[in-house]
C-alpha cells in the first residue's frame, strides 16, 4: 500500500528549479545530497541541466515508467500537471504547492475539483501544501525540509509541515532516528488512516507518532488504530480541539459532548497513546525505541542525590506506576555493600560521592529482584560523578536484561557527553525525572493494552420494530423530539425499567391517576417542546392528595402555556415515585467524526456545571462500560462510603450496553438523555425516571 510514495524506482520533479533557495531547488538537491538510488527527472520548461542532472519540459518527455511525481508548481497550473500525470500513467503524486482549501472558497473550488480528476484516474495524492515526505530506508527525501534524520524505527506522520521542520531539527539534535517522515498537508485524498495502515504494514517501523488537527472518517480511523495497536504503539497529539456541534445541542449530554471528548474516547478504546504537548509527544517516543518495554508498574529509583530521588517518587505515587517493594535478599547486599549512610530502600540513594563501580553494583542487583520491573536512574553531576563512565555502564547493563532501564541525567553542559552516549545505545533519557516517569507510565499503559482481550459486544433482545414505530411516528410528524413518553417507551423496548406513568390531560384525571398508581407521586408537565421542566418549574415532587394533584396540574399547565405560549402541552404526566438509590446520567450525543458518543457521570441538575463524566464511542463492550464508571471522580460514591452499600454496578454496566445497542440501531437518533438513572444497591437493579430523545 502506498508502495510508490515510499520506495519508488522513478522520481519527477515538476517545478524543479536552478534558483538556489527555491523549493523546487532545495527538494531536487535533497533527492541527490542524500544518495537516493532510483532515477531523477527534474521537470522545467526551460531545457537544460540542473543540478548536473538533463531537466525535461513535461513528465510526458520522459520515456520511463514514473513511480513517483512530485509538482511544485503555482496552485492554477497543477491541474494541468495531473493532466500530464494521467497521460503517463503515473499513479502516485505528491503536490507540495499551497493554494488550496487552506486559501479560501475559490482554493477550495480549486482541491475539489483537482481530488475528483484524482479519483476518476486512480491516482493518489499526498498533499496538497504540504512538506513532502522522507523515507530513510531508501534513502528518498522528496521534502525541502532542511536535512535528513538519521535511520530509526520510528515514523512520523503530520498534518503540518512548518511543525514537520521543527521536530526534524530537534530530532537531529537528539540523535533520534526516523524510519518514515510525513507531511500530509490537507489531506485531500491520503490521509491518517491511509498513513496508520501502511505504517502497520511497515516492517521497518516500530513506533507510530503523529500531529492530527482533525480526523476525516471517524470509524475507520478507530478500525485502523485499533488492528494497528495490537503491534505497535501509536502516539498522536491533537490540536485544534473545538465544542463544535455542541452549541446546538439542547440535552445535558449535547452540550457536554464535543469533537475533544469524542477523539479521547476514540484514543481510548483504539489503543492509541494520547498526548496533550510535542514535548510528552517525543519524551515517549524515547522510551518505546528502547529494545524494552515495562513489564509491570513497579519501579525501583536509583539516584545519588535525596531530592531529586524524593521528587521522584512523588511522581510515582501520583502516577499508575507502583514504588517496588525490594526483597530482602536485595536490601540486605545492598545494606553490605553501600556506605552506612546510603539508603537501601527505594528511592536506593547511593550518595553525592557514587562513582561509577557503585551505581554498577547497585543496578545490576536491582535488576535481579522479581519485585522490580522497571528502574529509572538518576544523576546529578557531583564533582566526583564519573557521568560518562556511568552512562557506558548503563548502556552495557541495558544489553543484557529484558527490563526497562530509563535515565534522568540532570544537569546542561557537564552531563551533555553522557547523554549522547546514552541516546545513541537507545537508553531513554529525560532532563527531569518526573518526565521520565510520565513517559515510563505511558509505556505500562501500553503494555496494558496489549494484554487486554479482544472485544465481545453483548447484545440484549429488544423490541427493535415496536421503537422504530415510534420514532418514524414522530419523523413523520416533522417533530424532532419525543415526548417524555414516548422516549420512555422506546428506551423500555431495550430493556431499561421505566416507572409506572399516566398522561392526564384534567385536574379530575390527574387525582384519578394518582389514585391509580399510590401516593406520593410525581407531577411533570407534558410536552415534546419543553425539555428541561424542572427549569422554569415544571415539575412537583412528593403529591400526597387529590387536593394538591388537582392544583399541581392547575399551576403547572398554567405556567407553562404563560412562560412558553407556542409550546405543544398536552397535560401532564403522573408518575410512580421512586425513592433511595443513587442518580447516574447516562446519555448520547452523535459526533460528526466518531458517530453515537455515549456518556456517563452522576446524575441530577448539576451534570452540566460539575462536568464529572465519562465518554465512549458506541458500540462498546462490558469493558469499556466498566471503564467509563470508574473514570468518574464521583465513583467512590457508587463504590459505598460511610456504611452505604455499594450501587448496583452491574446494572449500570447493562444500562450503558442496552443504550449503546439502542443507539447504534438507530443512526436517526441524534441525542438521548436519561436523567436520572436511579441505581439500587447491588442486586437490584436500576430504573429510568426521565428521559429525552432527540431525532435527525
Amino acid at each position: 500500500m502506498l508502495e510508490h510514495f515510499f520506495a519508488p524506482k522513478t522520481v519527477a520533479v515538476v517545478g524543479a528549479s536552478r534558483e538556489e533557495g527555491k523549493v523546487g531547488h532545495d527538494l531536487l538537491k535533497n533527492l541527490l545530497q542524500y544518495r537516493f538510488a532510483g532515477k531523477i527527472f527534474p521537470i522545467n520548461p526551460h531545457p537544460g541541466d540542473i543540478l548536473g542532472i538533463k531537466s525535461y519540459t513535461s513528465v510526458k518527455e520522459v520515456s520511463e515508467k514514473l513511480d513517483l511525481v512530485v509538482i511544485i508548481v503555482p496552485a492554477q497550473y497543477v491541474g494541468k500537471i495531473v493532466d500530464d500525470c494521467v497521460e503517463k500513467g503515473v499513479d502516485s503524486i505528491i503536490v507540495i504547492s499551497a493554494g488550496f482549501k487552506e486559501s479560501g472558497i475559490d482554493g477550495a473550488a480549486r482541491e475539489r475539483e483537482l481530488l475528483q480528476k484524482l479519483k476518476a484516474h486512480s491516482i493518489r495524492m499526498v498533499g496538497p501544501n504540504c512538506l513532502g515526505l522522507i523515507n530513510t530506508q531508501a534513502n528518498l527525501n522528496a521534502s525541502f525540509a532542511a536535512g535528513m534524520p538519521a535511520q530509526g524505527d520510528v515514523a512520523f506522520f503530520s498534518q503540518s509541515g512548518a511543525l514537520c521542520t521543527s521536530i526534524l531539527d530537534w530530532a537531529m539534535g537528539a540523535s533520534m532516528g526516523f524510519s518514515k517522515f510525513i507531511s500530509m498537508g490537507n489531506k485531500s485524498d491520503v490521509d491518517e488512516v491511509d498513513m496508520i495502515k501502511a505504517l502497520d504494514a511497515d516492517p521497518a517501523t516500530r513506533v507510530i507518532l503523529g500531529y492530527l488537527e482533525g480526523v476525516k472518517n471517524g470509524a475507520e480511523f478507530m478500525a485502523a488504530s485499533r488492528q494497528t495497536t495490537r503491534k505497535k504503539p501509536m502516539i498522536i497529539v491533537k490540536s485544534g480541539g473545538t465544542a463544535a456541534g455542541a452549541k446546538a445541542a439542547s440535552s445535558h449530554t449535547g452540550a457536554l459532548a464535543g469533537s475533544e471528548n469524542a477523539f479521547d474516547a476514540a484514543c481510548k478504546q483504539s489503543g492509541i497513546l494520547r498526548v496533550k504537548t510535542l514535548e510528552e509527544l517525543f519524551d515517549c517516543a524515547r522510551v518505546f525505541s528502547a529494545p524494552q518495554l515495562p513489564k509491570g508498574q513497579r519501579i525501583a529509583l536509583i539516584t545519588n542525590a535525596g531530592g531529586p530521588g524524593i521528587i521522584a517518587a512523588d511522581a510515582v505515587e501520583r502516577s499508575r506506576l507502583k514504588m517496588a517493594g525490594l526483597s530482602k535478599n536485595t536490601i540486605d547486599f545492598l545494606r553490605a555493600s553501600l556506605p552506612p549512610t546510603a539508603s537501601v530502600y527505594n528511592p536506593i540513594d547511593v550518595l553525592g560521592d557514587a562513582k561509577a563501580d557503585r551505581y554498577k553494583i547497585v543496578l545490576e542487583k536491582t535488576l535481579e529482584d522479581p519485585n522490580v520491573d522497571v528502574v529509572l536512574i538518576i544523576l546529578t553531576p557531583q564533582a566526583m560523578t564519573e557521568i560518562d563512565k556511568t552512562a557506558e555502564l548503563i548502556t552495557a547493563v541495558s544489553r543484557r536484561t529484558d527490563k526497562l532501564i530509563v535515565t534522568s541525567f540532570m544537569g546542561g553542559v557537564r552531563v551533555e557527553s553522557g547523554i549522547k552516549i546514552l541516546c545513541q545505545a537507545k537508553v531513554p533519557n529525560y532532563a527531569f525525572p518526573e518526565r521520565a516517569i510520565s513517559a515510563i507510565e505511558t509505556a505500562y499503559r501500553y503494555t496494558e493494552w496489549q494484554k487486554r482481550p479482544g472485544r465481545e459486544v453483548k447484545t440484549f433482545q429488544a423490541q427493535k420494530e415496536t421503537a422504530r414505530t415510534l420514532i418514524n411516528e414522530a419523523r413523520q410528524k416533522n417533530r424532532r423530539y419525543l415526548s417524555e413518553e414516548e422516549a420512555k417507551q422506546v428506551i423500555s423496548n431495550y430493556g431499561f425499567v421505566i416507572p409506572r406513568s399516566i398522561l392526564a390531560a384534567s385536574e379530575e384525571e390527574t387525582a384519578s391517576a394518582a389514585e391509580e398508581i399510590g401516593y406520593p407521586v410525581v407531577i411533570k408537565i407534558s410536552s415534546p417542546d419543553i425539555l428541561h421542566k424542572s427549569d422554569f418549574g415544571g415539575v412537583a415532587v412528593g403529591v400526597k392528595t387529590a387536593a394538591d394533584a388537582r392544583r399541581f396540574f392547575c399551576e403547572i399547565t398554567q405556567k407553562a402555556r404563560r412562560l412558553m405560549p407556542d409550546a405543544d402541552v398536552k397535560g401532564v404526566l403522573v408518575q410512580q415515585m421512586v425513592t433511595g438509590g443513587k442518580e447516574v446520567i447516562l446519555g448520547m450525543s452523535r459526533d460528526p467524526q466518531f458517530g453515537p458518543l455515549l456518556t456517563f457521570g452522576l446524575g441530577g441538575i448539576y451534570v452540566e456545571a460539575l462536568k464529572d463524566v465519562s465518554f465512549r464511542v458506541a458500540p462498546i463492550d462490558a469493558r469499556d462500560a466498566e471503564e467509563m464508571i470508574r473514570e468518574i471522580r464521583a465513583f467512590t460514591l457508587l463504590k459505598g462510603v460511610r456504611g452505604e452499600p455499594p450501587s448496583d454496578l452491574g446494572a449500570i454496566i447493562d444500562s450503558l450496553l442496552k443504550l449503546s445497542q439502542m443507539v447504534t440501531d438507530f443512526p436517526e437518533i441524534m441525542e438521548v438523555d436519561i436523567n436520572p438513572l436511579v441505581v439500587f444497591p447491588e442486586g437490584k437493579g436500576a430504573i429510568a425516571i426521565d428521559a429525552r430523545l432527540a431525532l435527525e
